[in-house]
């Protein structure tokens, strides 16, 4: 299925931020819960976990009841519990804030019922009886392997088209190792894929020019339906002089390096992170847990403009992170490899300031400024419309092209793991639908 993960992984280094509950601790957590009436945290959760059954479970001793109801809504429930930001999701629509009390711990609860289930090896779902239909899922990623499970349990033949070697996509290899390691993906992924049903190709690349890859035409030839879960592209570039020293790297390719195998950190005492997203607050803290004394983040915002999340930001400073706010990296300098970034300084309308040019010593640079959009391939089929390199879908994620679906990365531009599970059920559910009403590439229909 993927590339076995070496052991000597540069995330191993890392342990977990938040720790899980003992069982006497998720009980007793589990009875603070209020089992509000239109709960509040249902609403905040893309994928409409019954947030106050599955508690209510765990409070009277039902884990496996628990973790069937999370999986009935998200098959990835367990990565979830560990990366959702529930700070400004469930946890932060918890009744309690209002209360001046501390919110129910609704994703270290929904840890707790979920990693019972891995250990003891419950298992919930079988595939529906064969329906004769074939969906392609391009990209191996949380989309996907959301689309493909609801899906087989629907009967429809599933066959996932990954580029890479591994599956899981960012959850694999861009996750902060701190709230999941790329190992517990992996078992994620094996635990999604035993239903049955589901075909992995790994190594090829819809459009590619390699022997084995598919074109798009192939695709509605051999498939009934294609759910298109590709994810982003790679780190966006600066655009400055300097930028191809070594030592510069795409944030994103840095941290799959660091996950799936080892970076190389010799003589890195200070580092440079250019970007002010969750990406980029990562790489602050992944450097600093992998021993680089100096790390600052270089954004050319505000605190309150920042898109990466508070309380993040706050873990960040708590580390040691430095940062230089309203501020632009204007050129990399160095012979071979990176020894400093000049910056400037920027005004209220970011445009830079007389005199305000400074430098910053570096033997490291992340660029954390964003990912190419993957969907203008997709726009050699008729029908299918982007929206800022975005794949643009109605609510059922379906494209203008019949019987070809999208959601993940490639349609929101990059949300959470969570929200891609939510599009990637609605798209299967679409799908089914579509079916039913008679669809099908195969035949023609709706092609």
């Amino acid at each position: 299925m993927t590339t076995p993960l070496p052991a000597t992984r540069s995330e191993t280094a890392f342990g977990d931020f938040k720790l899980p509950f003992a069982p006497g601790e998720a009980v007793a957590e589990a009875t603070r819960c209020l089992f509000c009436h239109d709960a509040p945290c249902i609403a905040a959760c893309p994928t409409a976990i019954d947030i106050p059954q599955f508690i209510r479970k765990i409070a009277t001793g039902n884990d496996r009841g628990s973790a069937k109801t999370i999986f009935e809504s998200n098959i990835l429930g367990m990565s979830c519990a560990r990366v959702c930001p529930v700070e400004v999701l469930c946890v932060g629509s918890c009744v309690y804030n209002d209360l001046d009390q501390p919110p129910i711990a609704i994703g270290r609860l929904q840890r707790h019922a979920t990693d019972r289930a891995f250990a003891e090896g419950w298992t919930f779902f079988e595939a529906g009886p064969d329906t004769g239909r074939r969906v392609a899922l391009v990209g191996g990623g949380p989309a996907s392997l959301a689309a493909a499970h609801r899906l087989r349990r629907l009967g429809h033949a599933c066959t996932i088209l990954e580029r890479g070697t591994t599956l899981g996509g960012l959850n694999s290899t861009g996750v902060a190792p701190y709230k999941m390691r790329a190992d517990r993906s992996i078992e994620e992924i094996e635990w999604v894929l035993a239903i049955g049903g589901i075909e992995v190709r790994t190594g090829v690349e819809v459009g590619g020019q390699g022997p084995d890859d598919p074109s798009l035409e192939d695709l509605e030839r051999d498939f009934d339906a294609v759910f298109v879960g590709a994810g982003l592209g790679a780190d966006s570039a600066l655009g400055v002089p300097g930028e191809d020293l070594l030592g510069v790297h795409g944030a994103v390719a840095w941290i799959e390096s660091m996950k799936l195998g080892e970076v190389d950190l010799a003589g890195v005492e200070r580092a440079v992170v250019v970007g002010g997203g969750n990406t980029a607050i990562d790489g602050v803290r992944e450097l600093l847990g992998l021993g680089v004394a100096s790390v600052t983040m270089l954004y050319r915002g505000t605190p309150e403009r920042m898109s990466g999340y508070a309380h993040e930001w706050t873990a960040a400073l708590a580390d040691g992170a430095r940062v230089e706010w309203r501020a632009i990296a204007t050129d990399f300098e160095g012979t071979d490899r990176i020894e400093r970034v000049r910056a400037a300084r920027l005004d209220d309308a970011r445009r830079p300031i007389d005199g305000g040019e400074f430098t910053l010593d570096a033997d490291l640079v992340l660029l954390a400024i964003g990912q190419s959009k993957l969907g203008e391939r997709l726009a050699a089929l008729e029908g299918i419309a982007l929206d800022r390199g975005r794949v643009a879908v109605d609510d059922g994620g379906a494209t203008g092209r019949g019987g070809w679906y999208a959601g993940g990365d490639c349609v929101n531009g990059g949300k959470e793991v969570v929200n891609a599970v939510a599009e990637g059920d609605r798209a299967a559910l679409a799908i089914d639908a579509w079916f039913a009403a008679g669809g099908g590439l195969r035949k023609g229909s709706g092609a």
